[in-house]
């Protein structure tokens, strides 16, 4: 309490208005160099990735960067115990990302409420190698040169908070990164972050894609990252996205107008040919295009944060996106495209256990 017995700030939910509010919140990180995030502990590691390059100097010179991952393995990456929140998640991995598998877990539960292929959960779905790299500069994703994965999604939990990393690949992969939260008191009204990954590859026809759906409880939608890989010649995007809530049946209660209205640009994203763009809360990227040999398809890279315009529901959920292209008479041709997103919310626990990730040659982008 405060002198005039208020609450005292918590240290969360952070912006320029109240970075002058003092709070009781203890600040913690975790990393290669500090697996615990405990006070004083940092920077002791006697053995690591950095050991050789360290050698003639000793502990506390970057002796542990990273870590390995071998093939097949999961890794802990952060467990923490006690009431917070994480704030800041940042990583840059090795390895073919659609094959490193980050999960996220909430006080104690067996069920994790972030499941997702590294690269799809910063909406950077595929390895710059051969493509260059493009940038996302959004205020709950950025991705610095040449593959620094940052998240500010702010993700409270009460009793513990497990993170960790599968390698499902047939090759070791190394991982750097840092994880920085916050130990204070967490509001009642505080829901939990979730993020689920799914694909359809291919779309059957005339089956919208299902971005989201089996949801229960109370929460509010916050955003969702696509990578679109095109299967046939002309425009894609016609497609309606729908968020179905609160036991609407076939009718939605919310109705787009096509995808590149939903990801907030217009036209087809056409200012003489496709114009790639990454603001604070939409963004578009080409990520592959025709070379006339290999390259044979387009792929895109889209997210939609709803942070001003969360879609609010109070018993459950479903959204889905539909897949339309044109026929030459004028007529809409439903599409059987490569189509895989990450659906990011927040709500109550306990939440519904997710679809079975994919697996292998159904997870890979080729």
């Amino acid at each position: 309490m405060n002198k005039e017995g208020a609450p005292m700030f918590n240290g969360l939910s952070m912006h320029l208005g109240n970075l002058s509010r003092l709070s009781d919140a203890k600040t913690r990180s975790i990393s290669p160099e500090n697996f615990t995030g405990e006070k004083g502990r940092g920077g002791m590691a006697q053995e690591g990735t950095g050991g050789m390059a360290a050698r003639d100097l000793g502990v506390g010179w970057k002796v542990s960067p990273s870590i390995f991952i071998e093939a097949g393995e999961e890794r802990v990456l952060a467990d923490i115990e006690g009431e917070g929140a994480i704030q800041h998640i940042w990583m840059t991995p090795t390895g073919r990302w659609r094959h490193s598998i980050l999960r996220v877990y909430w006080d104690g539960s067996d069920v994790p409420s972030i499941e997702c292929p590294v690269g799809d959960f910063f909406a950077y779905p595929m390895e710059p190698k051969g493509r260059g790299f493009f940038g996302v500069r959004s205020l709950a994703v950025c991705v610095n040169p040449k593959t620094g994965m940052n998240c500010y999604w702010e993700m409270p939990f009460r009793r513990r908070c497990k993170i960790t990393m599968e390698n499902t690949d047939h090759k070791g992969m190394v991982l750097y990164y840092q994880i920085d939260y916050t130990l204070t008191s967490v509001s009642e009204d505080a829901a939990y972050f979730h993020a689920q990954f799914r694909r359809s590859n291919p779309l059957k026809r005339g089956e919208a894609y299902t971005i989201l759906d089996g949801v229960q409880g109370k929460g509010q939608f916050v955003g969702t990252s696509m990578l679109w890989g095109v299967n046939n010649n002309g425009w894609w995007g016609e497609g309606e996205i729908k968020f179905f809530m609160d036991g609407d049946g076939e009718f939605p209660t919310i109705c787009g107008t096509g995808t590149e209205d939903y990801f907030c640009g217009s036209y087809n994203f056409d200012a003489e040919g496709y114009q790639d763009f990454s603001s604070p809360y939409t963004g578009m990227q080409m990520l592959s295009k025709p070379d006339g040999l290999y390259n044979s398809q387009q792929r895109f890279a889209l997210y939609r944060w709803h942070i001003m315009d969360p879609v609010r529901f109070e018993s459950d959920l479903k959204v889905t996106m539909q897949a339309l292209g044109w026929r030459g008479d004028g007529t809409y041709l439903p599409l059987q495209d490569d189509i895989s997103s990450v659906a990011y919310w927040y709500q109550t626990l306990p939440a519904a256990p997710f679809p079975k990730l994919p697996q292998g040659l159904d997870l890979e982008i080729v």
